[in-house]
């Protein structure tokens, strides 16, 4: 099934951990076009980056990338990519799906089947992406987001904490146990959105709980939207947060 799409990539100059991470050099490219070039090998009709300091654009455009200055004070990519969507002038029903500007090893097949299933769910306006856990380490973690399903496919809630949580198992090492079926899932930082919601999103009240558990996606549950989730086999490819990351990630490209 072919389901036309946008890729949006929402690149910040400033970060605190890596500045200038979306320049950052990766086997003699710039991250952020390393991202945009694995977004092209997606079913994506178009690529287009957004940033927010002409010097993205600039290295962007010096290796055929399609990218677009937006403002400087928006408060989070959300607000980025609704500017964005109308700088191009995308319908109101027109799938759009952000890649993260840190990600690049991302798997193109990820990207098309978040666009699918957003297509094939009209009930839903975001899709996002999940995989199952196997580390109780991981099940434990807050830096580790999780995410339960309804019986549709839909978030039901995404959390911090160990959800769902297994009131039979016995604590491992004081970790909560690993419940057996349903497997729990790590959600995966990529969405999908129809256009005109991405466009209203940042007009809708912050939920408390979005507060609370510092998790913007929560907004959308919380007013009684739908987010459809694909549940992917595998884990996604390393992102870039620190320069420790970095370092991993140039290493990958050296070998391979």
């Amino acid at each position: 099934m072919h389901v036309p799409f946008t890729v949006l990539i929402p690149a910040r100059l400033a970060s605190t951990r890596l500045p200038d991470k979306p320049l950052a050099d990766i086997g003699g490219l710039p991250m952020v076009v390393r991202v945009a070039q694995r977004a092209r090998a997606s079913g994506a009709s178009r690529v287009v980056v957004a940033a927010d300091d002409r010097r993205i654009v600039e290295a962007c455009a010096a290796h055929g990338v399609e990218a677009l200055l937006t403002r400087t004070d928006h408060p989070s990519g959300s607000d980025r990519l609704a500017e964005a969507c109308t700088q191009l002038a995308l319908a109101d029903d027109a799938i759009v799906v952000n890649v993260q500007g840190d990600e690049p090893l991302i798997d193109p097949a990820l990207i098309d089947a978040v666009a699918r299933v957003l297509a094939v769910q009209d009930e839903a306006v975001m899709s996002t992406a999940a995989h199952p856990m196997g580390s109780t380490e991981e099940f434990a973690n807050p830096n580790v987001v999780k995410v339960v399903l309804d019986a549709r496919g839909h978030a039901l809630y995404f959390s911090r904490a160990p959800i769902p949580c297994w009131r039979d198992g016995a604590a491992l090492a004081g970790a909560p146990a690993l419940p057996r079926d349903p497997a729990p899932l790590r959600h995966i930082g990529i969405y999908g959105y129809r256009a005109g919601f991405i466009r209203r999103f940042p007009s809708l009240p912050p939920a408390p709980v979005e507060s609370t558990e510092a998790l913007e996606q929560l907004r959308a549950l919380w007013h009684g939207f739908r987010i459809a989730v694909h549940v992917s086999a595998d884990n996604p490819g390393p992102g870039v947060d620190t320069p420790e990351d970095l370092a991993r990630v140039r290493a990958l490209f050296a070998s391979g």
